[in-house]
């Protein structure tokens, strides 16, 4: 199981921002995140509100349990010196798998109000998928998945950049899943050319 602690991971740089960090959350990050769960259009597409630091907590506690069972795997997103009041935390990935080796997982992002149009979704999209199909694989991981609601066009846009291809339609499914969905999907490297992952391992 990847160390809860250790796991640090790296975007490439671009010019709206530089390298971001991702990270494992911590009980320290509660105040901020209710900070940015205030946001009404974070609101809007989020499942889960924290409205209070007893919530995020709560929250908080529930990703480190997750993680060290293997089944999900949460990150925050920080740009390192972000200047002004903001902080630097400027989002949120996460990797959720059904048990510790299933063959796929779904991934999820959210984007700080104040860093949204950087860039910032798609390169920590990239870097977790790369980590994903590199750390997982020897589990049994094969394909990840992005679900978004139809409307949520941003999101359909996160995805192609990301290199999530649409791959189909998910029906609606009220309450949790209430309008038709967009489902977008990448397989791993040796899943998709299996000729390719012969010849690396010779290398």
């Amino acid at each position: 199981m990847p160390d809860i602690t250790a796991t640090r991971l790296a975007t490439d740089p671009a010019a709206s921002t530089p390298v971001l960090t991702l990270r494992s959350w911590t009980a320290e990050d509660a105040a901020r995140l209710v900070e940015l769960h205030r946001d009404p259009a974070l609101r809007r597409w989020l499942r889960t509100h924290l409205d209070d630091e007893a919530d995020a907590a709560r929250w908080l506690a529930e990703q480190r349990r997750a993680w060290e069972a293997g089944t999900r795997f949460a990150f925050a997103v920080e740009q390192p010196g972000a200047p002004g009041l903001e902080g630097p935390l400027v989002g949120h990935v996460v990797l959720t798998r059904r048990t510790p080796d299933a063959a796929t997982a779904e991934i999820g992002y959210w984007t700080a109000a104040h860093a949204r149009g950087l860039g910032v979704a798609p390169r920590s999209l990239r870097a977790l998928t790369e980590w994903a199909f590199r750390t997982l694989a020897p589990d049994g991981l094969t394909r990840l998945e992005l679900r978004h609601q139809v409307d949520n066009t941003a999101s359909c846009r996160v995805a192609e950049k990301s290199g999530y291809p649409l791959s189909g339609l998910l029906p609606a499914a009220p309450p949790a899943w209430p309008r038709t969905g967009h489902l977008h999907a990448r397989q791993a490297p040796s899943a998709s050319c299996p000729e390719l992952s012969e010849l690396s391992s010779h290398e």
